[in-house]
């Protein structure tokens, strides 16, 4: 089940590829139930807050009708931002689950409710995507 998840964020990080943003997707899931999905729009938006995390957040609110997201999962294409963790738990977002780990290993404190999925196929489209799209970048 979590390989769905996990193949609909990546297809929400090549729609953010499309148009020129970093490639980094989110589902958010309830009751085995894809209820949100976002990709990186910071550029589009010129809104440093537009990741693909807090924007599927916002959505799963909306179609909820409630603030609290309990009972929901995030997943998501690379570890979020401490922004982005921040958001999840205000939303009281049950788990986040992501792919690609940062660089930074400044997210230790919040190993229990992070936690990476295993999914190697993708995790190596993934990298392979973020690693063009920088490299183009420079």
């Amino acid at each position: 089940m979590q390989e769905k998840y996990i193949l609909a964020a990546y297809k929400e990080a090549k729609k953010a590829l499309k148009i020129n943003e970093v490639p980094v997707g989110a589902v958010i899931v309830k009751g085995n139930k894809i209820i949100a999905k976002a990709y990186n729009k910071k550029e589009k938006t010129k809104d440093p807050t537009a990741h693909a995390e807090i924007l599927a957040i916002k959505k799963a609110t909306k179609r909820l009708g409630d603030w609290r997201l309990q009972g929901c999962s995030l997943y998501v294409t690379l570890e979020p931002c401490l922004m982005c963790i921040g958001a999840s738990i205000e939303a009281r977002i049950d788990k986040i689950n992501y792919v690609v780990e940062r660089d930074t290993k400044n997210m230790i404190c919040f190993n229990s409710f992070l936690k990476k999925v295993s999914n190697y196929d993708i995790e190596i489209k993934i990298v392979k995507m973020l690693k063009n799209f920088f490299q183009n970048q420079r």
